[in-house]
């Protein structure tokens, strides 16, 4: 946005100059039209280039502060202070420009037609005031335009490339949800079952992959489902690791139903608890607890992924991949309106806690 403001510093000279020549020309052909009338013959060339180029000089010089008066303060109903400001800003300028009228009348007009310097200058502000008001107000009217325009394309900018950046975090989310570690351990666990003679469990663990797998591709153009789908994909990924940890892994969930119409991003939970039980849960030989809780506060929904396996060297906000491509994602959907930190609890145990603005659907 800076950049832009400033490109467009550097670039609005040229047209200030060219506006208020525009209106000089006219002003002072005019100006030398009423004189032929009048039967005053001044010098033609020399008369209408000083009035070209000096009539709205002053004008054009205050264009820039009338801009950044505007974009400094706005005009709105309240409060009255800002519409004072811009009234002592267009008087001064009248003032100013009503003066430098006078000053020019003196210089180019013979003085059998001029007349007292201060009357001139006063009858010219009397009789151009509601003029000068109306030119301050054209001069806002366009920087307000220019402004608009300038921060709509930087929205579309934006836009556009958080499209981009959406795509390539998807895909990348995707690669980190189902990783080839991911896939070789869970048919290890099935080879498993079928040697144990456990054909049931291995049967449910197959069907169990297989609907995860068709989750992923259903949900691959979606970038926010409503929690309670989450909360359903994560039951069958869970479901699969309590076959293969059977009873060293213990799974909480503590989420009000009210919370499950809430919109999260997709598969926002499964990496997480995936880290949690590879290098939580997995590393203890008695196993140990994985907790997922959710809450809404100020607008914000909590999501909180503890487990009991050893704690972090520090804490930290940032581990690896998945919670780097998770940071990612997060921000390309939610921009600053989000957390993510990952840190240890006592006495033992790691938490990863997300915060996403609220909304339901």
């Amino acid at each position: 946005m800076l950049s832009i403001r400033m490109s467009f510093r550097k670039s609005r000279w040229p047209w200030i100059v060219c506006v208020w020549s525009g209106l000089g020309a006219f002003s002072a052909t005019q100006n030398i039209i009423l004189l032929r009338a009048q039967g005053v013959h001044l010098p033609w060339l020399r008369t209408f280039m000083g009035l070209l180029f000096l009539m709205w000089l002053p004008w054009a010089l205050a264009t820039p502060v009338v801009l950044d008066l505007g974009r400094k303060y706005p005009l709105r109903l309240r409060p009255a202070s800002t519409w004072l400001k811009h009234i002592a800003a267009c008087t001064l300028i009248g003032l100013v420009t009503a003066g430098w009228f006078s000053c020019l009348d003196e210089l180019l007009t013979p003085s059998e037609v001029g007349g007292s310097f201060w009357n001139d200058w006063l009858r010219t502000f009397e009789m151009q005031s509601f003029f000068y008001l109306i030119l301050y107000c054209s001069v806002l009217l366009v920087g307000y335009t220019i402004d608009y325009r300038q921060t709509l394309q930087r929205q579309q900018t934006e836009a556009a490339k958080l499209s981009e950046q959406l795509s390539k975090a998807q895909l990348s989310a995707l690669r980190q949800q189902f990783q080839p570690h991911f896939l070789f351990n869970s048919l290890n666990a099935v080879v498993g079952l079928v040697r144990e003679r456990r054909n049931d469990d291995a049967v449910n663990m197959i069907v169990m992959l297989s609907d995860l797998l068709l989750r992923v591709l259903k949900d691959s153009d979606r970038q926010e489902v409503p929690l309670g789908e989450e909360l359903e994909f994560l039951q069958k990924y869970l479901h699969i690791q309590k076959m293969r940890f059977a009873d060293r892994l213990t799974v909480r969930i503590d989420i009000s139903k009210d919370l499950f119409v809430a919109r999260v991003p997709t598969f926002v939970l499964q990496p997480i608890v995936e880290n949690a039980i590879k290098h939580g849960i997995a590393k203890r030989a008695q196993g140990g607890l994985i907790q997922i809780t959710a809450a809404r506060s100020n607008g914000s929904l909590l999501l909180d992924v503890y487990n009991e396996g050893p704690g972090l060297l520090t804490d930290r906000s940032e581990s690896g991949t998945g919670l780097s491509n998770m940071r990612m994602r997060l921000r390309a959907l939610y921009g600053a309106a989000f957390s993510l930190s990952m840190r240890n609890q006592e006495p033992f145990g790691v938490e990863v806690s997300i915060s996403v603005p609220f909304s339901e659907g």
